[in-house]
């Protein structure tokens, strides 16, 4: 088979210990050289769940859906804290004579929904003057960072084990991209007064793709046929509204043309089909009535 042709997305459970590269890197493998394969969405090394994968003209889309809401299952320790802010990282105990207040912890996890601010971690993949925060967070250097504006759609308590040493807390977050759960997770230890670290994460759902839908990444390099497992070009665009084309608005549109349309808003994206193929995603030019091709893939 000549995967050069696979076109479309994989949603694929990332194992822990992984980057999200070293899965790019491992499927590059299975593909010619000149195959194009992103990811929607970084991940953690110890982190798993949903990474899609577009391959092909799919990662002409990825633009589109980059900015879908994401929801993670969440587990962490109170009374320490980590410089990495997970398990992975040097491990400084503050407090290990807790016991925690269930009502203090959702009254305090309350006071991170909505829109809020957030400094990313050092260790993470945010530029400073040409470096990532990681390499010079390595070097033992620290840097002011500049607050990011966040959405917490969702903070959901699931769990409180006291069982142990330490509590471990599980907790469930919907929000926006370039959220960092383990700063989330942090934050809350500091606004508790326990300190607080990530134990372990996991992505549940990423726009359309879906935790109990993902194939597990070594069970796909194994496949001789990995096309069973590709969903469709247009599998996370379906928030966009469809429009049919007729022949001959097939043909201006793959020619880069703009087509007579009525009943959209200004600035809409919407799918274009001939035939149930996905031709082209246009925007909606209001003032002349017109679907203006943005990008053609047929």
């Amino acid at each position: 088979m000549c995967l050069i042709k696979l076109q479309g997305f994989f949603n694929i459970y990332k194992p822990p210990g992984l980057t999200s590269f070293d899965v790019i890197r491992q499927l590059k493998k299975r593909f010619s050289r000149k195959s194009k394969i992103g990811h929607l969405g970084t991940l953690d090394p110890m982190a798993t769940g949903v990474l899609p994968v577009a391959v092909g003209n799919a990662t002409r889309v990825i633009e589109y859906v980059a900015d879908s809401n994401k929801a993670y299952i969440a587990a962490f320790i109170l009374g320490a804290v980590s410089d990495t802010q997970d398990a992975w990282g040097n491990i400084t105990v503050l407090n290990d004579n807790i016991i925690c207040n269930e009502a203090e912890l959702r009254q305090v996890m309350e006071q991170f929904k909505g829109s809020i601010e957030q400094i990313p971690p050092m260790y993470s993949a945010v530029h400073h003057n040409g470096q990532r925060l990681y390499e010079l967070a390595r070097q033992g250097v620290e840097v002011e960072r500049t607050p990011r504006m966040i959405t917490i759609e969702v903070i959901e308590l699931l769990d409180i084990d006291q069982s142990g040493k330490f509590p471990r807390v599980t907790i469930k977050v919907t929000c926006s991209k370039g959220t960092y759960i383990r700063t989330l997770v942090h934050d809350i230890g500091a606004r508790m007064g326990t300190g607080a670290y990530l134990t372990s994460l996991v992505r549940v759902r990423t726009g359309d793709f879906c935790l109990d839908e993902a194939v597990p990444l070594q069970e796909l390099l194994a496949a001789e046929d990995m096309a069973k497992y590709l969903l469709p070009i247009d599998y996370p665009l379906r928030y966009m509204t469809a429009y049919e084309l007729e022949e001959e608005q097939s043909l201006n549109v793959k020619q880069g043309k703009g087509i007579k349309a009525e009943g959209f808003m200004h600035q809409q994206k919407v799918r274009l089909y001939f035939k149930q193929q996905l031709t082209a995603i246009a925007y909606y030019d209001l003032e002349m009535g017109v679907l203006r091709p943005e990008k053609v893939f047929i």
